[in-house]
Order: C-alpha cells, then sequence, then structure tokens
C-alpha cells in the first residue's frame, strides 16, 4: 500500500489542543493507515498553540541532536524548519535516520503558507525499496550507508550547535556512545563518521523500509554550482555532508540520481494551507521539502522516539 495525504476537517471551537487530544487516536490510526495526514481547521496562527497540539498528540517531543541545517528552537521540541535556501529543493528523507534514536512521528504546523510551492510532499518507503534495483538494495541490506560530516564555524552547524554543547569530552562521549568516529581538526572543527543501515523493519508494522539520507546528504544532490563551489573552497574530503556505501566506497552520481527518480515517481503532496497541521510516520514515510516563493513558517515536533536497535537493523552500528 503505498503513502497517501488523508486530508481530516477539524472543528476546533477555537480549542485546537483539546481536538487533538481528543482526536489523538484516530488521527494516529489515519497515519497508520495512509502514512501522512493533513488536519485543516485547527486555525494553527502561533507558535504558543502549535506546541500545546504537538504535546497533545505524542507522547514524548525530542529534542534534535546532530542537526545538519540551523533552525530556531521556540519551545521544548518545538522548532522551525531547517534554514534552506527556498529556491533549493530539500530531497525525501527520513528525519535524523542517521542517529541511533529517532522520531517516529514528524509533526509539522502551517503558520503561514508560500505563495507558489513549498509542499512538504511525500513518499512511501516500502513502495520505494520494493522499486529499487535488488542487486543495490542488497549491497546497501550487507554494507549499509556511511555518513562523514565536518563541523566548522563557516557553513552549516558548527558542532557546538548540532550536539548542544562547547564541551569537547561532552562530544566525545556523546559520539562513543552513538557509534560515531570523531576527529578534532586543526582548526578547531570536528570530522565524524557513522554507518547505519539503510533498511530497517517498522516496529508497528513489521514492513521492510527503505530508511535512510543516502541521497539528501549526498553531495550529488546538491545543485552543481554549490556541489562545485564547495569542492573548491572546501575540497572533496571536507564537504559539510556527503554519503557513502558502508564500505567506504562513493556513491556515484547515477546512484544518487536513481534514488531520487524513484523517489519522485511515488511522491504525493498536499499544498500548504494557513493553519494546517500535517501528521507523517518518519519510518514508513519520507518526507521533502519542495522549492517556493513568498513567505513561509512551517513549524516542526519530533514525536514518539524510536531506537534502531528495536527495527531490526541490517547492520552494526559503529563509527
Amino acid at each position: 500500500m503505498s503513502s497517501s495525504i488523508e486530508v481530516v476537517a477539524a472543528d476546533a471551537a477555537g480549542d485546537a489542543a483539546g481536538w487533538a487530544a481528543a482526536n489523538r487516536e484516530h488521527l494516529k490510526a489515519v497515519v497508520a493507515e495512509h502514512g501522512s495526514a493533513v488536519v485543516r481547521g485547527l486555525g494553527l496562527r502561533d507558535a504558543d498553540t502549535v506546541g500545546s497540539v504537538f504535546r497533545a498528540l505524542t507522547g514524548s517531543l525530542m529534542a534534535e541532536k546532530e542537526a545538519f541545517a540551523p533552525r530556531w528552537n521556540y519551545s521544548d521540541g518545538v522548532y522551525s524548519s531547517s534554514k534552506w535556501p527556498p529556491n533549493q529543493p530539500m530531497c525525501m528523507h527520513h528525519e535524523l535516520s542517521y542517529s541511533l534514536e529517532f522520531p517516529s512521528l514528524m509533526l509539522f504546523a502551517c503558520l503561514s503558507a508560500p505563495d507558489r510551492g513549498g509542499a512538504t510532499a511525500v513518499s512511501d518507503s516500502p513502495t520505494v525499496l520494493d522499486a529499487l534495483p535488488a542487486d543495490l538494495v542488497e549491497r546497501f541490506e550487507r554494507e549499509g550507508w556511511l555518513l562523514t560530516r565536518n563541523y566548522n564555524d563557516e557553513i552549516g552547524v558548527p558542532y557546538a550547535e548540532a550536539f548542544g554543547t562547547e564541551d569537547r569530552c561532552a562530544v566525545e562521549n556523546y559520539c562513543r556512545a552513538n557509534g560515531i568516529a570523531f576527529e578534532w581538526q586543526a582548526d578547531g572543527g570536528l570530522r565524524t563518521r557513522q554507518r547505519r543501515s539503510a533498511v530497517i523493519t517498522h516496529p508497528g508494522a513489521g514492513r521492510r523500509c527503505w530508511f535512510n539520507q543516502i541521497a539528501f546528504l549526498n553531495e550529488w544532490t546538491m545543485a552543481p554550482e554549490v556541489r562545485e563551489y564547495l569542492v573548491e573552497v572546501y575540497g572533496p574530503e571536507a564537504l559539510p555532508f556527503n554519503t557513502a556505501f558502508g564500505d567506504g566506497e562513493p556513491i556515484g552520481e547515477d546512484v544518487v540520481q536513481l534514488l531520487n527518480k524513484v523517489y519522485e515517481a511515488n511522491t504525493v503532496r498536499e499544498p500548504w494551507q494557513a493553519g494546517d497541521l500535517m501528521l507523517v510516520d518518519n519510518i514508513r514515510t519520507a518526507h521533502s521539502r519542495e522549492p517556493y516563493e513568498g513567505a513561509r513558517e512551517v513549524l516542526v515536533g519530533m514525536g514518539d522516539p524510536v531506537r534502531l536497535a528495536d527495527c531490526a537493523p541490517t547492520v552494526q552500528t559503529h563509527g
């Protein structure tokens, strides 16, 4: 069953959080059936109301760690969308799929809809998995995928922001506890490597899911002019982030294009309207952010955390 975006009408009568609490189980059942849902009629207009709605719908909101792009933090567990150029897409991915703990439920709230584009589109990961070449899937199942990151103060997110501390010992302890190899650079920056499973099993539905950020965080997904500039300035080994096969072999442009092509063939979208709430099963369903024009303000929450170890990972976790 492929993902679809079910639109649910809400009659909140001015009490969005109360309506969300009363309809929590129904909404989770809709997401379990369809992979995602848009709730229309809550009239979400400010971060405080959004936070109340998010907390009414999830047992636990996560604090983000290992962020790859800056966000504003409105309150505990309530963030802005990642700061990303409006004219550049954020291609399909599963939030924090490079972490040992990740949200099973993504929550999005639209305070201001863009004039054009900007949808948070979705794609069904079991369907994507079935559509990929068997030999490619087999290799990623056997080897996993490797994420390399270079944290510095010039581009992307500095390590202090990504890990929530400037204490190098605390960063090192986090890395050791989370299967991340690390190396401090002469300029004070930090380079990390972590290997993760590309295919996991949904802990609720029991379905195998293509669950990763292999394409999104790969150099070949960047706009050509952006990639060329970054390679020229930082060198190919010092890009802010990049992905490889689990054995360290670079992933070719052809593979990345194939992954993005399969995602696009299985993408559905519902244009944002101001006040909308969107719920996405983060394990079953990848999501993206499409290019846009005009003002767009979408708040994000990451709910109901799940550990990778509980999702039948196919490779041993280590840096």
